[in-house]
């Protein structure tokens, strides 16, 4: 059979790999599996119950849990019988998720825990549409989605098969409400279509099939983690949900996986953990750590270091690298796919001479969301760049530096936004993503900043804040950084330290502090003075105007929570300002 919308992934699945763990998910101490039989079956019974409580073709459903089996039974059931679902971010304000209700008029929310089930009771009577809130876990007062199933009898499956013979390639199939860095939400209309073909133009890059495993734990409300996870089915390789970040490090290790996706912000804290770890040894083992980072820190893609390098690769790979992977359940390793951000150069060089093959890609929730990736086989990877154009996708870098898009993955528009949709794509189709960038002679594409978030200074120079920030990231003792300044004379840095290194250094140098109390040490002369030394460090290569004049040390990180980060880890660059106005205003109290 032809996959050409989303619930025909696994009937696709079934009949070209039937797997015996298509999915899986840990329930109390346990991973259970389910087959792709299974999951055809058990979304059934859910797609009738929802045609029994009288949802119809078009009608909305969202979904508000973290990555669990019971998100895809929700998610297949709801497009099975021709609806529309409406992922939502678990950690977004109440008044956000009660506007996205609203908005998209939804009429029944599937929550999956008592934490996210009263989220909806608290803002149940504020969305009229709102007529079914079942959960997936037990909790009390509540329905779980088990007590709405229907058994899927012969009459049955006949009459979800009718409904789907009228849902065609391009008729809508999600709307995501993307988090954005200012204002309420906008609605990403994305067809079946859209993702579909993401789905076999992306496919082409990941070396991986039927055999492999994945491990699953960015959330699938964004895009990127659920595209990739339609992928996974779509070539049938074996999906495995993690119990959330906090726990990515037991279950690398149980699963040991085949391939996973990675934000920057979460290899950025692997490779602080790994540091950490290996300078912590002392003598001897400490050297050779040091000179296996050195090694990894240097490598190139398709060996073009040359034979000398390959040979001490050879031997730190088995000190260090080997028993690295080994400890922390990378050892069947094949791919990891970094999106989201931008990711540091130093981090694809560290993880692929690590024995991690690690390529970053480039696209948006408008875009569903590949536009571009590097790749794993020869000639496909470039250090610093998020790889060539997918096939069928066109760039265009129009005159102010911007990257304009157009392809079947690029979206139906913004749901009830025509003004919007009109805003950001143009008269010949090109969608303008607001990332700024250039195509080299290879044909690799290279961002370099966002538009809304380059300014001036007051002297009329133009600062680009991110290509910054990577660079100052790239000390091990600075954990977040952004750079304020717009209007000022010079550009100035609020910044995170990496407390845990900042700790080891300090002992290092005979000095007692207090693990507990970040906000005093940032105040000790010795710590400023090392932060200047590293903002020293990392201002070279940056012209006059652009290197970090003054900065102020913060004693916690900027997180969602705060409402400082977007739920892909973006900083909220207005928020910030607003909360760290003093520290801000102390940059520049000259």
């Amino acid at each position: 059979m032809e996959v050409k919308r989303l619930f025909d992934i696994f009937p696709y699945q079934q009949e070209k790999y039937p797997k015996g763990d298509a999915l899986g998910g840990k329930f109390g101490n346990v991973w259970e599996t389910f087959s792709s039989q299974q999951i055809i079956e058990l979304t059934d019974t859910i797609a009738l119950g929802l045609l029994k409580l009288g949802l119809q073709q078009g009608d909305k459903a969202a979904i508000i849990a973290n990555n669990c089996v019971e998100w895809t039974f929700a998610d297949q059931s709801i497009l099975k019988m021709g609806g529309v679902v409406i992922p939502i971010y678990t950690t977004i304000p109440d008044e956000i998720v009660a506007y996205t209700l609203n908005h998209a008029e939804v009429k029944l929310i599937f929550a999956q825990n008592e934490e996210l089930y009263e989220k909806i009771l608290r803002i149940k009577d504020q969305v009229p549409t709102l007529q079914h809130v079942y959960t997936f876990e037990e909790v009390k007062g509540a329905e779980t989605y088990k007590s709405m199933t229907v058994p899927a009898t012969d009459e049955g499956r006949k009459q979800l098969k009718e409904i789907q013979d009228k849902v065609k390639p391009n008729d809508l199939a999600t709307i995501i409400y993307t988090s954005g860095t200012t204002g309420l939400p906008k609605g990403v209309m994305l067809s079946h279509n859209n993702l579909i073909s993401n789905i076999l133009s992306s496919v082409e890059r990941l070396p991986v099939n039927f055999q492999h495993t994945a491990l699953s734990f960015l959330p699938l409300s964004h895009i990127f983690e659920r595209m990739i996870t339609y992928m996974y089915f779509f070539v049938g390789v074996s999906v495995y949900y993690g119990e959330g970040i906090d726990k990515i490090g037991d279950n690398l290790k149980e699963i040991r996986p085949h391939v996973f996706t990675a934000v920057p912000r979460l290899l950025e804290k692997v490779y602080d953990k790994v540091q950490a770890g290996g300078l912590a040894g002392g003598g001897v083992k400490k050297s050779i750590f040091q000179w296996a980072t050195k090694i990894a820190l240097a490598w190139k893609p398709d060996g073009a270091n040359g034979g000398g390098y390959k040979f001490k690769h050879s031997i730190a790979d088995r000190l260090v690298f080997s028993k690295i992977r080994a400890k922390a359940g990378l050892d069947r390793v094949l791919a990891v796919a970094s999106g989201s951000a931008k990711l540091q150069a130093r981090l694809a060089r560290y993880f692929n001479a690590l024995g991690v093959p690690l390529v970053e890609g480039y696209g948006l929730t408008e875009t569903s969301p590949v536009i571009s990736v590097n790749g794993f086989e020869k000639g496909m990877m470039k250090i610093g760049t998020v790889g060539r154009v997918i096939s069928g996708g066109d760039v265009k870098i129009y005159s102010d530096g911007e990257i304009c898009y157009k392809g079947p993955n690029l979206m139906m528009g913004y749901y009830k936004n025509e003004t919007k949709t009109n805003e950001v794509i143009d008269e010949h189709g090109y969608f303008h993503t607001g990332d700024i960038g250039e195509i080299d002679a290879q044909g690799f594409l290279k961002i370099t900043d966002r538009k809304k978030s380059m300014w001036k200074t007051s002297g009329g120079k133009y600062i680009a804040p991110q290509p910054i920030e990577n660079k100052f990231k790239e000390s091990i003792f600075i954990e977040q950084c952004v750079v304020v300044g717009e209007g000022e004379k010079f550009p100035g840095a609020l910044i995170v330290p990496n407390f845990e290194h900042l700790y080891i250094w300090l002992e290092e140098e005979n000095i007692k502090v207090n693990h507990d109390m970040p906000a005093a040490v940032i105040t000790m002369d010795i710590v400023k003075k090392k932060f200047m030394e590293e903002v020293d460090r990392m201002n070279d290569g940056f012209g006059k105007w652009e290197k970090i004049k003054r900065f102020e040390l913060l004693d916690k990180e900027m997180t969602v929570e705060s409402g400082e980060l977007t739920p892909t880890l973006k900083p909220k660059r207005k928020v910030i300002r607003e909360n760290y106005s003093s520290e801000i205003a102390r940059i520049y109290d000259i």
